[in-house]
């Protein structure tokens, strides 16, 4: 009911977030994979009206899937993200020298702030940034493990998880593996209401964590 009513707003990449972020709680409840399965099935004819049925969902699709087909219209911000991380190199322009942030690359300070960061630091500066995700859901996932009762558990699984599906869905956009989403970066993208949510889940993890066993 909540994922159906986020998509309403129209916010479809936050719900899919929520949804997935959901999913793994269940899972680690120990939920049974077939339930999990039957109710993928059950959603599959609303996935296809929310999606192909509105025309905007329908064209970031064909955007991802043909880029170049339309690349002035449909196709330019996913074109113009590949671009900005193909030139950053092994090492990057520097620090501030991004040129696709300079009006070629739409939302360059939110969703695609990664393209801009890929850029100015290269291959290396993009690598360290999925490196240290990788360490938060490592050690947020660690620490959900070593609650001291089943409620810290599938808590400190759900706010590991909230962080970690937004940058998967947010670095495989940018990076052209997925359709367009008005997903951000965590911690890194503008937007004060995206930090406070994130700093506030990363500060509950914290305090699980003295309380691990």
């Amino acid at each position: 009911v909540i994922v159906a009513l986020v998509i309403l707003e129209p916010d479809f990449g936050t719900a899919g977030a929520l949804l997935l972020s959901s999913v793994a709680v269940l899972f680690s409840a120990g939920l049974r994979m077939r339930y999990l399965a039957f109710g993928a099935l059950a959603a599959l004819p609303a996935l296809y009206f929310a999606v192909f049925r509105v025309r905007y969902r329908y064209e970031r699709i064909l955007a991802f899937l043909d880029p170049y087909a339309d690349p002035q219209g449909r196709g330019f911000q996913m074109i113009q993200s590949l671009l900005a991380v193909g030139s950053g190199g092994l090492f990057g322009l520097g620090l501030m020298e991004s040129h696709q942030k300079l009006f070629y690359l739409p939302e360059a300070h939110t969703d695609f702030i990664y393209a801009v960061l890929a850029e100015e630091l290269g291959l290396v500066g993009a690598l360290t940034v999925v490196g240290l995700f990788g360490v938060f859901c490592w050690r947020g996932m660690r620490a959900a493990a070593a609650a001291p009762d089943e409620f810290g558990r599938l808590m400190g699984v759900g706010l590991t998880m909230m962080v970690t599906v937004q940058a998967l869905i947010n670095l495989s956009v940018v990076l052209g593996l997925m359709p367009t989403k008005g997903i951000p970066l965590p911690f890194i993208s503008y937007g004060g209401s995206s930090l406070i949510v994130m700093l506030a889940g990363t500060g509950v993890l914290l305090n699980l964590s003295q309380y691990a066993e």
